[in-house]
C-alpha cells in the first residue's frame, strides 16, 4: 500500500464520527424528491466550511469543486440526497428515526450523502495530491421521474466543469461492511412505469350479464401479460413485467365501471422495453375488444440501463483491491433488475457504479431497499469514503 493510500485510510478513520453524525442528522430530517431544500442548505454549509467552491444548477441539490494541481483530469463523484415517501420501522433506528411523517431514508441516500461529505473532507485535506479537480455531485430526486441525474446532465454544469469520468455507489444489504461489488457492462436495468384504465359497464353484482366487468377483464389482461417475457422475447434477453397495483370497486354487490392497473417494466435496453409495450397494447386491445370494453394505456419511459464502462469499472476494482484486499472485492456475474438514474451520467461521460456492503445482523441491516426497516451498518463508512477518495486520486 502506497503512502497516499495509507493517508486515505487514516483520514477515513478520522472522519468516521463526522459521517455517522451527518448520516443520523439527515436520517432524522428526510426530504422527498424535488423537495430537498433543507438538505441542500445543509450540504452547502458543510462544503463552504471547507472552502470548497459550490454551484447549484437545479433548485435542489448542488455540486462542489475541489481544485488540485493544474491538469485536464476531472473526476466526478456522485451521491443522491432524496428520501422515499413512506414510513419507517425498526428498533435499529430508534435514536434517529425520521421526524417527518411520510418521508424516510429507507434506501440509503442519507448514507450516500454523508459518505460523500466525508470524502470531501478527505480530499480537501489531500488536495495537493489531486491532479486536476474533483467534482462532488449531490443530486436530488433519484427516486422520482424524470430523475435528478437527467436534469443535472441536461443543465450543462458538469460539461462546463470539464468532467471526464463519473463514479457512484449504492449501499447494498446483501454484502457485509468492508466489501464492495462491481462488474463491467450492464449492471442495472432500464425502468418503465405504466398506467392502464379498463373501462367497462357497471351494474348490480347479481346481474353480471347486464354489465361489462372490468375486474374480470383486468384479471385476463394480467394473466396474458405474464406470457410476454416467456413467449414474445428471446429467452436470453432478461426482462420483468410486474403489475404492482390493482384498484377497482367499492362494495360487495357492485360491479364497477372501471379498473386501473399500475406497474413497471425492466429490461437492459429501451428497445426491448418498447417490444414489451407493443405486446401489452396488443393484449389490451384484444381482450377488451372481445369483452366489449375500452382501455387507456400510458407507458412512461424512465431511466436507461446502467452500463459500466470497462476502464472505469476496472479503476473501481483495482482501487478496491489495493485499499480493501482481494477477498473483499466481489466481481458480480449477473446484473440486477433494479433501476438507477446514474445511467443518465453514463450517457454523457464514461462512468461506473458499484455496490457498497452495508448488511449485518448486528445493525439489523439486511432488509431490502425500500423496506420500512431498511438500515445500514455504519462501519461501511470506512470502506465507502476511503474507496471514493482512492478513485478520485487514482493516477
Amino acid at each position: 500500500m502506497s503512502e497516499i493510500q495509507k493517508l486515505i485510510h487514516t483520514k477515513s478513520e478520522e472522519y468516521f464520527d463526522y459521517m455517522v453524525q451527518t448520516r443520523r442528522y439527515l436520517h432524522k430530517n428526510p426530504e422527498v424528491s424535488f423537495k430537498e431544500f433543507e438538505t441542500t442548505e445543509y450540504i452547502l454549509h458543510e462544503l463552504k466550511k471547507l472552502g470548497i467552491k459550490t454551484r447549484q444548477p437545479l433548485e435542489t441539490g448542488c455540486i462542489g469543486i475541489i481544485e488540485g494541481k493544474p491538469s485536464d483530469r476531472v473526476v466526478a463523484l456522485r451521491a443522491d440526497i432524496d428520501a422515499l415517501p413512506m414510513e419507517e420501522e425498526g428498533a435499529a433506528k430508534a435514536d434517529f428515526s425520521s421526524e417527518r411523517p411520510g418521508a424516510a431514508h429507507c434506501c440509503g441516500h442519507d448514507f450516500h450523502t454523508a459518505n460523500l461529505l466525508g470524502t470531501a473532507n478527505i480530499l480537501n485535506d489531500l488536495k495537493e495530491h489531486i491532479d486536476g479537480k474533483v467534482v462532488l455531485i449531490f443530486q436530488p430526486a433519484e427516486e422520482k421521474l424524470p430523475g435528478g441525474g437527467r436534469l443535472l446532465t441536461e443543465s450543462g454544469a458538469l460539461q462546463e466543469e470539464g468532467v471526464k469520468k463519473v463514479y457512484g455507489l449504492h449501499t447494498n444489504p446483501n454484502f457485509a461492511p468492508g466489501q464492495i461489488a462491481v462488474k463491467s457492462g450492464p449492471l442495472m436495468a432500464c425502468t418503465v412505469e405504466f398506467d392502464i384504465e379498463i373501462i367497462g359497464k357497471g351494474g348490480h353484482a347479481a346481474a353480471p350479464h347486464t354489465t361489462i366487468d372490468p375486474i374480470v377483464i383486468a384479471a385476463q389482461v394480467i394473466q396474458q401479460f405474464q406470457t410476454i417475457s416467456s413467449r414474445s422475447l428471446d429467452p436470453t434477453e432478461p426482462s420483468v413485467l410486474t403489475v404492482g397495483k390493482i384498484q377497482a370497486g367499492s362494495a360487495h354487490n357492485i360491479i364497477p365501471e372501471k379498473a386501473s392497473l399500475m406497474g413497471t417494466v425492466r429490461a437492459f435496453s429501451m428497445e426491448t422495453a418498447r417490444v414489451i409495450k407493443e405486446r401489452m397494447d396488443e393484449i389490451l386491445s384484444g381482450v377488451t375488444k372481445a369483452s366489449g370494453a375500452e382501455y387507456k394505456f400510458e407507458f412512461i419511459e424512465g431511466y436507461p440501463a446502467v452500463v459500466n464502462d470497462d476502464d472505469c469499472a476496472e479503476t473501481i476494482r483495482s482501487s478496491a483491491v489495493t485499499l480493501l484486499g482481494t477477498e473483499n472485492v466481489i466481481v458480480l456475474e449477473r446484473p440486477l433488475m433494479a433501476g438507477e438514474d446514474f445511467a443518465f451520467y453514463q450517457q454523457q461521460f464514461p462512468g461506473a457504479f458499484f455496490f457498497l456492503g452495508t448488511g449485518s445482523d448486528e445493525a439489523d441491516s439486511k432488509w431490502s431497499w425500500h423496506h420500512p426497516r431498511y438500515n445500514v451498518d455504519e462501519r461501511a463508512f470506512y470502506t465507502g469514503a476511503a474507496l471514493m477518495a482512492g478513485i478520485a486520486l487514482e493516477k
